[in-house]
């Protein structure tokens, strides 16, 4: 078997910019904490725009990014989409914005209409919360994307060509599974590799068979990231299997790697996690790499640039 480390562009297709000391970021204020998959967060409550994220990135060729709504207080999901664009029009980067938009708001219709004006986003996340453990899936616990209203909001996505970005742990996946043949003219873009966060051989045994089920509804993609563990630094021993498995489910074609910038540097450094991804498919041929780490990304999100990514044009 020959490896051929990839040593091309990138296209991060998640992480977050934030400044959490003007930001109406309510998880992000001061004396806050809420329960985290990582634990204590109180880290990355502090600056981060594209300055910052490009020395977390040196070592890797990041050349476009993916911004992801970062919970900005849902009175005023706008403000959090006209900021960043401000943060792109000073910086270059991101070069594409996944809008936070409540699907089962009244207002739902007009809000999708307003944030599909702006010109760098791309998808709407809506994060539709439900069952904690397999147990309460097992038990008939649903999340939002079984109730009538949501899917109202729902539905008019295709009006205005929005993917979906979706953030649920596998065991809700039957629901989303459901949601894409029904809605076969949205993309789904699921979010940290389906949240395997258990990793127990039954853990590991239910997530793969969930993703293996979703996977067969060609309009529903994976991104590859925020598999971290709480209090455990990111190591690719951890990681391998999950990685080559989830590539191997969905296809090099329907996969990318994201960083989830700066959420993820509780668990490790940029380069630890960017070079285990690198280390986990170098044995695949250089052109499935590219789709992985910079094509597919490109592709679903239609990054658009606008000045050299991590340089201040003002």
């Amino acid at each position: 078997m020959t490896t051929e480390y990839y040593s091309g562009p990138i296209v991060d297709a998640h992480h977050h910019f934030w400044q959490p000391a003007i930001n109406p970021h309510p998880w992000l204020a001061d004396g806050v904490l809420i329960p985290f998959r990582y634990g204590d967060y109180s880290a990355i409550k502090r600056e981060y725009l594209p300055p910052d994220y490009f020395i977390d990135a040196v070592k890797h060729q990041v050349v476009e990014t993916v911004y992801i709504d970062a919970e900005w207080d849902p009175q005023d999901p706008l403000g959090e989409t006209e900021y960043i664009h401000t943060v792109a029009q000073r910086y270059g980067a991101p070069n594409a914005v996944v809008a936070q938009a409540w699907l089962d708001a009244d207002n739902a219709a007009e809000l999708l209409n307003a944030q599909a004006q702006y010109p760098l986003v791309r998808s709407v996340r809506h994060k539709p919360g439900g069952a904690a453990n397999p147990q309460e899936a097992k038990a008939g616990k649903r999340t939002l994307m079984s109730h009538d209203g949501w899917l109202r909001g729902y539905a008019e996505l295709a009006k205005h060509g929005l993917h979906f970005d979706l953030q649920t742990p596998w065991w809700n996946l039957e629901e989303a599974k459901r949601l894409a043949i029904d809605f076969p003219d949205t993309l789904i873009i699921l979010n940290h590799t389906g949240l395997p966060s258990d990793r127990s051989p039954e853990g590991l045994a239910g997530w793969h068979r969930a993703m293996a089920q979703v996977a067969e509804v060609p309009n529903i993609v994976v991104k590859i990231s925020g598999i971290g563990l709480a209090d455990r630094p990111w190591n690719i021993d951890d990681n391998l299997w999950i990685i080559r498995e989830t590539v191997a489910i969905f296809g090099p074609e329907r996969a990318m790697f994201a960083s989830n910038f700066p959420v993820d540097s509780l668990c490790g450094s940029f380069d630890t996690i960017f070079s285990g991804f690198k280390q986990a498919v170098s044995d695949l041929p250089y052109e499935q790499q590219h789709q992985l780490f910079c094509r597919n990304a490109r592709r679903y999100y239609r990054t658009q640039q606008q000045s050299p990514a991590g340089q201040d044009s003002q």
